[in-house]
C-alpha cells in the first residue's frame, strides 16, 4: 500500500463526507477504518464516506457498468454499508468533475439504491447538481416514533433507504438526536430507520431536522428531504400521479435548502449546491492500525 493515500473533503447543504478515490477498488476499507477517517476528533471527519470506484472494479456494481462508469461506495459515519445517500450523490459528481471525470451536463452514478442520473448545472448559473432520485414508495402500515414524552405518527416513506417523517409543532421537540428516536412497530424497519422531523414555513415549504441511522443528527440528509416532500405533498392532497402536473417543496435543513419536484411519472428530483472544501493525503500506516 502507498504510504500516501489521497483525499478530499466536500459537503452539500453541510452534509460532509470523506472522498477517497480510489478507480480500481484497491484501498481496502473496513468498516472499523471509515468509522476512524470519520471520527471528528482523531480522523479526518465526516457524516460519511464517499468511496470512488469504476463500477467493472467493485463487485457491488459491476452488473451496471454498462450504465454508469462510476460507483458510489457510500459509507456511513460508523463504518456500516448504506444502499443510498442523496448529498452524497451531488458532492460524489462534483469530485468527478472537479477531477476531470466528468463536466456540465448529465452523468449516470452508480449507487446501491441503482442508478442514479446526475445534472451538474454550468457556474454560471450557481453550479447546482440535480440528482434523479427515482421513485418513493409508501409502504402500508402506521409507524410511530417518539422522543422523551413525545409521540407522533410518522409516515413511512422508502427512497432506496427507509424513512420515517413525523410532521410535528416545533423542531425542538426533537431533543438533540443523537441517539435513534424510538419507532414501533419494529418489523417496519428491521435494518433501521432513517426519522425526519417537519414543520411547515410556507406554501410547499417545509423545515426539518433528521437524525440519519448510523451518523446521528446530520445537518442535511438529500433522500430524507425527498422523503419530506412526498409526505408533505401527500398530506396536503396533492400526488403528481393524479393531478399530471408537477410538485415541488423547498426544504430547509440546518445546513441549507434542497429544492425536491415529483413529476407525474413518480420520479423525483433534488437541487442543491455541492461544494469541496479540501484535499490533502491519509497517512497510510496509521490507516492500516485502525483497518483491521
Amino acid at each position: 500500500m502507498s504510504t500516501r493515500i489521497a483525499f478530499l473533503k466536500g459537503h452539500g447543504t453541510e452534509n460532509d463526507f470523506v472522498i477517497i478515490p480510489d478507480p480500481d477498488n484497491a484501498i481496502e476499507l473496513s468498516q472499523a477504518a471509515v468509522a476512524a477517517l470519520c471520527d471528528r476528533r482523531a480522523g479526518i471527519g465526516g457524516d460519511g464516506l464517499l468511496h470512488v470506484v469504476r463500477s467493472a472494479a467493485h463487485p457491488d456494481a459491476r452488473h451496471l457498468a454498462d450504465e454508469a462508469e462510476w460507483f458510489m461506495d457510500y459509507r456511513n459515519g460508523d463504518g456500516s454499508i448504506a444502499e443510498m445517500c442523496g448529498n452524497g450523490v451531488r458532492v460524489f459528481a462534483r469530485y468527478l468533475q472537479r477531477a476531470g471525470l466528468a463536466g456540465e451536463g448529465d452523468l449516470a452514478v452508480a449507487t446501491r439504491g441503482g442508478v442514479k442520473t446526475v445534472h451538474i448545472a454550468k457556474a454560471a448559473a450557481g453550479g447546482d447538481v440535480t440528482v434523479g432520485m427515482g421513485k418513493a414508495s409508501l409502504p402500508e402500515g402506521d409507524v410511530t416514533v417518539s422522543v422523551a414524552d413525545h409521540r407522533w405518527p410518522a409516515r413511512n416513506v422508502n427512497m432506496g433507504n427507509p424513512h420515517a417523517v413525523a410532521f410535528v409543532d416545533d423542531l425542538a421537540h426533537a431533543g438533540n438526536l443523537y441517539d435513534a428516536p424510538p419507532f414501533s412497530p419494529a418489523s417496519a424497519y428491521p435494518d433501521g430507520v432513517n426519522v425526519e422531523f417537519v414543520v411547515d414555513r410556507g406554501a410547499r415549504h417545509v423545515a426539518m431536522r433528521v437524525h440519519e441511522r448510523g451518523a446521528g443528527e446530520t445537518r442535511s440528509c438529500g433522500t430524507g428531504a425527498c422523503a419530506v416532500a412526498v409526505a408533505a405533498a401527500r398530506r396536503d392532497g396533492a400526488d403528481p400521479a393524479v393531478t399530471g402536473s408537477p410538485v415541488t417543496y423547498t426544504v430547509d435543513l440546518p445546513g441549507g435548502s434542497l429544492v425536491i419536484t415529483e413529476r407525474p411519472d413518480g420520479e423525483i428530483e433534488m437541487t442543491g449546491p455541492a461544494v469541496i472544501v479540501a484535499e490533502g493525503v491519509i497517512d497510510a500506516e496509521w490507516l492500516e492500525t485502525v483497518n483491521p
